[in-house]
């Protein structure tokens, strides 16, 4: 059965502050994170930040949508977990940490379950591709975005 998930990681040349900011912005990711169609904002906090969000992915064989909640823990983690979509489940998280001299690592984590039926249409060389995608070039979109602006 396909799997969607895994770790991957990039040291970016800003300090921590800097890279919260952008990995916190959560609305503007489609705006350079590949697969990521759009997200659409349900609930917010007391700060106005989205807790729970319409996401739509483009997976390489559907595009998908799910609802995900997000927790925020300043200016280290953000975590989200799906609460209900096409997907049978999906976990996330983007950990910072501090490398001082104004570098940061960024690791993100994706451990997604795509259930039976999508399972069977992502296999191989398609599961590859997508786990590339939306897993590998996570934190070097992240990187280029704040090298780069």
């Amino acid at each position: 059965m396909a799997h969607l998930g895994g770790t991957a990681s990039a040291e970016i040349e800003a300090p921590i502050e800097q890279v919260w900011a952008l990995v916190e912005d959560v609305l503007i990711a489609p705006q350079w994170q590949g697969g990521l169609v759009a997200l659409t904002p349900l609930e917010r906090d007391e700060d106005g930040r989205p807790t729970l969000v319409e996401s739509e992915s483009d997976i390489k064989v559907r595009h998908v949508k799910t609802q995900v909640r997000f927790s925020y823990e300043p200016p280290t983690r953000l975590t989200w977990t799906q609460e209900k979509g096409d997907l049978k489940s999906v976990d996330g998280s983007w950990q910072l940490e501090d490398l001082g001299g104004g570098r940061t690592r960024a690791t993100y984590t994706l451990d997604g379950d795509p259930g039976r039926v999508l399972g069977l249409a992502i296999r191989g060389p398609v599961e590859a591709a997508a786990r590339a995608m939306l897993v590998n070039a996570r934190p070097g979109e992240l990187k280029e975005r704040i090298e780069q602006g």
